[in-house]
């Protein structure tokens, strides 16, 4: 059954230009669902229509079978229910951490509030910062205390907005595994816009491609990166290397296999060297030029290969 349930928004803007064009989608209760695609695909404008803080010119929004009023229809925008982290952390500079998560719970009564607070700043593992006010803190631990902020008034689905762009490869690879285990533990259902594939990839259950204000495709990452529903979907995941022979279909330079001799011969042009493997361009007899990994950094440039590779790993569009 869906938990939150998108169904048919559109919403453009005076300038005529449609950001949302019909846009349905439904999440699951506890699940971590990420939103990756172009720059003015329609993500954050989306977060920020479920969120209540953006009105929808159409369609409907409804959490637990719940209608989600417009934020036309209220006197004051948002919903307590679900809670939007935008990138910028939104702290109050002259509070501490103990203080900042604190601030959303004002209402509520003493006993509850400090349970609350002890609580998240154990799940953020920030009790040992509580004292610290924001600008004595990294930039991991002020997102985490924005997040914990979010998180204060126990809502049901959190909206995530870039929250990592302005963090460094290491502190986004360790923050991210963190918030993981603590959505999982609370059991929070999320949804996590991002321009960041790899991000997206450690962070969520399903993968979400937006393209022009719509859904091109969801599923499991692997279901995505075997059999990609168009181009622009497929080359999110790698570079595609174009089949001799064999228009419209294309392997991905992981699923090439090098020899010292027999299969398609090709010569080294160019070598990079990345992480785990040597980035190889290779020129076909043809003239074309390829992409391959070379993960037993076996050869150089200037040397001639040969490549191999199954039938099924080719992608057909």
């Amino acid at each position: 059954m869906s938990y939150l349930k998108i169904d048919s928004i559109k919403k453009s803007y005076q300038n005529g230009k449609v950001v949302l064009n019909n846009f349905s989608m439904d999440i699951s209760k506890g699940k971590i669902i990420s939103l990756v695609g172009e720059s003015g695909s329609g993500k954050s404008t989306l977060l920020r229509i479920v969120a209540g803080t953006e009105n929808r010119d159409s369609g409907e929004i409804f959490l637990e079978a719940e209608r989600i009023q417009n934020p036309k229809e209220k006197l004051i925008p948002g919903y307590d229910e679900i809670q939007l982290v935008y990138q910028d952390y939104k702290l109050f500079p002259n509070s501490t951490v103990e203080e900042n998560l604190d601030r959303p719970l004002f209402l509520y009564e003493k006993t509850y509030r400090k349970k609350r607070v002890a609580t998240l700043l154990e799940l953020l593992g920030l009790t040992d910062f509580k004292d610290k006010l924001p600008k004595q803190l990294s930039g991991g631990q002020q997102q985490k205390v924005a997040i914990g902020k979010a998180l204060s008034n126990e809502p049901q689905v959190l909206l995530l907005d870039e929250p990592f762009s302005s963090l460094d490869q290491i502190q986004r690879r360790e923050l991210i595994g963190e918030l993981k285990i603590m959505f999982q533990k609370l059991g929070v259902t999320v949804v996590f816009v991002t321009h960041d594939l790899d991000d997206a990839l450690q962070m969520t259950d399903d993968l979400v491609i937006l393209q022009k204000g719509k859904i091109i495709q969801q599923g499991h990452p692997e279901e995505i990166f075997t059999k990609p529903k168009n181009m622009y979907a497929a080359k999110l995941f790698s570079h595609l290397n174009p089949v001799p022979g064999k228009s419209k279909t294309y392997i991905r330079p992981s699923e090439i296999q090098l020899f010292k001799s027999s299969g398609v011969s090709a010569k080294i042009t160019e070598k990079k060297y990345l992480v785990h493997y040597n980035q190889l361009t290779v020129k076909l007899s043809d003239g074309t030029l390829w992409q391959v990994e070379d993960k037993k950094r076996a050869f150089d440039i200037g040397e001639k290969l040969f490549l191999k590779w199954e039938e099924e790993k080719e992608i057909n569009f």
